[in-house]
């Protein structure tokens, strides 16, 4: 499928650029992502792994609860190689449906509980799965699939039943903010089996067979280019490597040492799902688990139990920053903050640094590289306004984005190609797409970037045009396809716009039938009925035509130049 495999090895300067600890490779990783977890028990059974509205779990409490849930799961039809669907916010549900499935040598396939239903039917028209584990509050979506997307299996999962007594009792009152405190965290459901008759199920034997290295474990999804919906094929090798290498990269965070993983980033997001689900486990962490992120709860929680090791995104760092410094709170114990997704701003690193006495650094990944590729060191060699340098194990180059196996002149601008044993295998059942993004064995990201003489790598454009705001990647024509699905509007581009809040903001430049007036907030909710919130435009222009090639492409390049001087007095 990938071609010749090359053989070259690239020079790899960024090494002597490593913090004191880190090694310049890994030892190749064995076993499979069961392990991380049974490893832990074995070393801390008694010791908290996750913490959920105060409420905690213990390793050999999780490890039970595991392999109860992957006994009802087999009983119900899950067999090694299945694709089975998570749908759920951050809970601890969620960390035992994840291991639990890949016990059974079954494959997850994570999904973003907020999408709309047209979203999540085209991941499931892509995978296939007929076992999902699905949040009570979306049950109904995936109930009213066409029968030929019906699933054989569909647990539904009841978050607040994981929350302290005390809490579920506050969820009961007949106050507002009770009611609507409920309303936002669980529904009633009928036609589908209890996540309670899992854990209550018998056990899974020892004996069943567990997953090999090299068997898939993981689907994620990534928007790509062009708005189809793409699974990478993670194996066990890829996340147990980048969960190792993420552990290389921060030496003064030991295993067993009273790590704590704060959990506000969402794990059905590749970054969150390595850094918060596999990472932490892997370390005998403390995991506290958010819904979503609340700067007030994540306050509360570092009052009793501070974070050692948060990834997150500039905006949780602006916010949580604020809310601390209003309310008093100190953000002391903070010693590593990982900040992926987009470009983080040195305006930010100062204060943040200042209250925490930690770092705040910046990485760069891919979901297709379990995500995570590179992070500027845990070290004051650190330089703001890159990625960083590449992980341990993980080679890079720069290419003529025209010629992908010509390396461009040292220090010149061209596409970041990489290899790595956290890189994919391919695109789930897509071997044409999977063809196209590999060169010679090197898999292209689509970023142009520089590499210095120290081996810093700089972003400097993007030949994919996905728009990343808050984080997370909105693919253009999505949103285009949406648009231009409302009567009035006959064309329509997509583009990102600088945004200080959140990286890119979601800017559309439309034509209208006739010119007609029309009105942009109706338009805007039109689009809220076929898209999840983030990637709705946040600003519509409407324009008397779009910029075109000479074979009717449009030119978004110049769609965007146009908006830039159009807001850049706003």
């Amino acid at each position: 499928m990938l071609g010749r495999v090359s053989t070259f090895q690239p020079p790899r300067p960024w090494v002597a650029s490593y913090a004191d600890g880190v090694p310049e490779d890994l030892a190749p990783v064995s076993g499979s992502l069961i392990d991380i977890v049974a490893e832990s028990v074995r070393d801390y059974p008694d010791a908290p792994a996750l913490q959920f509205f105060g409420r905690e779990t213990t390793y050999a409490e999780l490890q039970d609860a595991i392999d109860h849930v992957a006994g009802g799961l087999r009983d119900l039809g899950v067999r090694a190689g299945d694709p089975v669907a998570i749908v759920l916010p951050n809970c601890p549900q969620h960390i035992v449906a994840f291991y639990a499935v890949l016990r059974l040598g079954a494959v997850v396939v994570e999904h973003n509980p907020l999408y709309t239903p047209r979203e999540l039917r085209k991941q499931f028209e892509d995978h296939g799965a007929k076992h999902a584990i699905v949040w009570n509050k979306v049950v109904s979506t995936v109930q009213e699939f066409p029968s030929d997307l019906a699933v054989s299996t569909l647990v539904s999962v009841d978050v607040t039943t994981a929350m302290p007594f005390l809490t579920r009792v506050a969820l009961r009152l007949p106050v507002a903010k009770a009611r609507e405190s409920r309303a936002a965290l669980t529904t009633r459901v009928r036609g589908t089996v209890t996540w309670e008759s899992l854990v209550s199920h018998d056990p899974i034997p020892e004996s069943h067979p567990r997953p090999s290295t090299d068997d898939l474990a993981i689907i994620q999804y990534t928007s790509g280019t062009t708005g189809t919906p793409k699974g990478a094929s993670l194996t066990h090798r890829n996340l147990l490597a980048n969960a190792a290498q993420a552990k290389a990269w921060v030496p003064s965070i030991q295993r067993g040492k009273g790590c704590v993983v704060y959990a506000v980033l969402p794990m059905f997001h590749a970054y969150g799902l390595t850094l918060c689900l596999t990472f932490a486990m892997s370390m005998g962490a403390r995991l506290v688990l958010f819904p979503k992120f609340d700067p007030d709860l994540v306050l509360d929680a570092m009052k009793k139990h501070p974070a050692t090791f948060l990834p997150l995104v500039p905006p949780i760092a602006d916010r949580l920053l604020t809310a601390a410094n209003q309310k008093g709170v100190s953000l002391d114990g903070i010693e590593v903050a990982i900040s992926g997704a987009m470009a983080l701003p040195h305006e930010l690193v100062v204060p943040f640094e200042a209250a925490t006495h930690g770092f705040l650094v910046e990485g760069y990944g891919l979901s297709e590289c379990s995500p995570v590729l590179m992070a500027n060191p845990v070290a004051d060699n650190r330089v703001p306004g890159t990625v960083g340098l590449p992980l341990p194990g993980t080679e890079c180059r720069v290419v003529d984005p025209e010629n992908p196996t010509v390396d461009v002149p040292a220090g010149s601008a061209g596409e970041l190609v990489v290899r790595g044993p956290q890189v994919f295998s391919g695109y789930y059942g897509k071997p044409e797409e999977t063809d196209a993004v590999f060169a010679d064995g090197w898999y292209r990201t689509g970023d142009i970037v520089t590499i210095d003489e120290a081996g810093f790598v700089r972003i400097v454009d993007r030949i994919k045009e996905l728009i990343i705001t808050g984080g997370f990647n909105v693919a253009p024509t999505e949103v285009e396809n949406a648009l231009r699905q409302h009567p009035q509007i006959v064309d329509a581009a997509v583009v990102g716009l600088p945004s200080a809040h959140s990286g890119e903001e979601v800017a559309a430049a439309i034509v209208v039938d006739g010119g007609v007036d029309v009105d942009v907030e109706a338009i805007r909710e039109f689009v809220r009925g076929i898209l999840t919130p983030y990637k709705v435009p946040r600003r519509l222009f409407v324009v008397d035509e779009l910029p075109k090639s000479l074979i009717g492409k449009v030119l978004r390049r110049q769609v965007k130049e146009r908006l830039l001087a159009l807001t850049s007095g706003s």
